[in-house]
This record gives structure tokens, C-alpha cells and sequence, in this order.
């Protein structure tokens, strides 16, 4: 290469270098958008160290408290057994559910074992279990309340009472009140199939529920009149039959407010005082326009239901009325 072309490349300028291939200067927006992902990349990492330092000290604390905890109370035995509940189950029933060891310690109890021991018992919808130091074990529990009552059989078995919560769930019940038992309704016209080793909850009632509730609150000695509800028109007609211990059938319907309906109730039975033309059905599901049949002769159910009878010790024996006793398939499981 000649001298006189070695001076003209090396005075070419900054004009002379094609355009496209010219380093482009970072625009404004560029530049902020460079600076705020640092940013976001410092403050992650600083957020992932704050929480593993974090839990370094919660383990580092949670050991030294284990490290100081006197031998004696790793050792205790469980000697107080505490249980709070929103029912009526009682610190018997707990012992025989957990059936805890006379030499077990509290530090050696399975507290997950425990849980599902006492939640085999479909009386009981929440538990936990706690320890207290230095030789307490407390199990907070909240129960279910029966709404209606029912009669199961299973395959080979004899019937048996049941009763059954606002979720369906079904369950023998321990601890209640008879009186409490004979106040309460028989459901009918329902089907019982197995889950597994229990019932599965029993379809509508959820709306029982809500028309139970309401009557007692609003018309308690009506409510007190209801010997048998009967689900079998709920799933195709929306309503729910109540039988009443004078031989009344009343029919609801479950898209209208219960309130109006038992209040309608209410009001024709006051105004009905002919004794020789009783009421016999009542049709509460068509709204304003309540259809009315009337007998000749007050009806009667046949059977005499909650009749306490005593043999020879106080024992009561509650009879229950002709209703159907649905079996449970023991080979059908959901």
C-alpha cells in the first residue's frame, strides 16, 4: 500500500462510516428501563435473603427452645386431658376416642393420629389437638347438630336411629338430650348410599334445614305438631311434605320464603275452628292461591310416635311412626 493511500484511510471521518453500521446511542427510555431491572433483580435478591435469614432464625430460636426444655418435660406423662367443645360430647368419649397409653409421654403423642381418631366420629365436623407443657393435651372440637332423624338398615343388620345434620351428613349421635331427641322430626323419602365405610351425605337437606329453623323460631308450636318430613317430591317438584301428628299434610315450596308460607299456615289454621271438618292437606307451594282439603272425621297416623315406655328401669324406648326404613347398598360406593 502506497504512502499517499495509507493518509487517505486513515482521514476518513465519522461521516464517511455507512450508516448502518454506526453504534446507536441508548435512548432515555432505554436507559430507564436498563436502571429499573437492575432495581427489580436487587430488590428480588434482597427479598430472598431477608426470608432465608428469616427462617434460619425461627429454626435457630425453635431449637434452642427445644435444647432448653428440661428432660423432665420431654418425659412427662400425659396426666390432664382438657377438651373444648361446642356440643355435647364430654371428656368420656374423649378418652375412649383417643384411647391414650397410661405411660405415654406428651412429646411422644402423635398429634395427627390423634386428629383423625377423634374425626372417625362423623359427630365431629372440625378438631385440633394441642399440647400443653408440661403434661396437658387439649383438642378443641366443634360438633354437628341433628335437624332431622332417621331409620337405617344395613345389609344383615337390625334398623337402627340415625341422625342427620344440615349437611347431609348422617351419624348415630352420642351425648344428646332424649327430650331433645323425641322433639325432633323423622325425614322420609330419602336414599342412603355408602362412601367408602360411611353414609354419604343425604341430598336437600340444606333446604330442610332452612325450614326447620324457621319454623321453630317463628312458629314454635306448629313446629312441635311436625311428626315426618318427607323429601320424595324435592328433586323433581322443588317441595318438602311435613306430616303432623294429627293426621295434616302440609306441602312447602322451596322457592318461596318460608316465613310467608308458615305464617299462611299459621293464619288458616286459627281461622279453621269447625272441628267436624278437619284440615287434612295444605298446599303451601302455589304461592298466595293456598289449596285446602278438608276431611270428615279428624285422621289419625295409625302408630302412637314418642311414647316414652319404661320395663322395668327408666330406660326410655322411643317408638317412631310408619315410615320407610331406607337399607344401605353395601356394595355401591361413591
Amino acid at each position: 500500500m502506497s504512502k499517499d493511500a495509507s493518509v487517505l484511510s486513515e482521514s476518513r471521518s465519522w461521516r464517511d462510516i455507512p450508516q448502518q453500521v454506526r453504534p446507536r446511542a441508548m435512548s432515555g427510555e432505554g436507559r430507564r428501563r436498563l436502571v429499573m431491572g437492575v432495581v427489580r433483580v436487587m430488590a428480588g435478591c434482597g427479598a430472598l435473603a431477608l426470608v432465608g435469614w428469616a427462617v434460619w432464625q425461627m429454626a435457630a430460636v425453635m431449637g434452642e427452645n427445644t435444647a432448653a426444655m428440661p428432660e423432665e418435660a420431654k418425659s412427662d406423662r400425659v396426666k390432664s386431658l382438657v377438651l373444648v367443645t361446642d356440643g355435647v360430647l364430654d371428656k368420656n368419649w374423649l378418652a375412649r376416642t383417643l384411647a391414650i397409653p397410661a405411660d405415654a409421654t406428651l412429646m411422644g403423642l402423635d398429634l395427627d393420629k390423634m386428629r383423625r381418631k377423634v374425626m372417625e366420629d362423623p359427630q365431629v365436623s372440625s378438631v385440633s389437638v394441642l399440647r400443653s407443657f408440661p403434661d396437658t393435651l387439649t383438642v378443641r372440637i366443634s360438633e354437628r347438630s341433628p335437624i332431622v332423624r332417621m331409620m337405617a338398615q344395613s345389609a344383615g343388620s337390625a334398623p337402627e336411629m340415625m341422625f342427620v345434620s344440615r349437611d347431609g351428613v348422617a351419624f348415630r349421635g352420642t351425648g344428646f338430650d332424649p327430650a331433645m331427641v323425641a322433639s325432633l322430626p323423622w325425614v322420609d323419602g330419602i336414599k342412603l348410599e355408602r362412601r367408602g365405610t360411611s353414609i354419604a351425605p343425604v341430598d336437600g337437606m340444606a333446604a330442610v334445614a332452612n325450614l326447620v329453623s324457621t319454623a321453630r323460631l317463628e312458629a314454635e308450636g306448629l313446629y312441635r305438631t311436625w311428626q315426618v318430613i318427607s323429601l320424595a317430591r324435592l328433586a323433581n317438584d322443588g317441595q318438602i311434605e311435613v306430616h303432623t301428628r294429627e293426621g295434616m299434610k302440609v306441602i312447602f315450596g322451596t322457592k318461596e320464603d318460608y316465613l310467608r308460607q308458615i305464617a299462611r299456615l299459621d293464619l288458616l289454621i286459627d281461622s279453621d275452628k269447625d272441628p267436624t271438618r278437619p284440615i287434612r292437606e295444605v298446599n303451601l307451594a302455589l304461592g298466595s292461591q293456598v289449596p285446602v282439603t278438608y276431611g270428615t272425621a279428624a285422621p289419625t297416623l295409625g302408630a302412637q310416635a314418642f311414647v316414652p315406655v319404661t320395663t322395668g328401669s327408666p330406660k326410655p324406648m322411643i317408638a317412631f311412626p310408619s315410615i320407610s326404613t331406607p337399607s344401605i347398598d353395601p356394595h355401591r360406593e361413591l
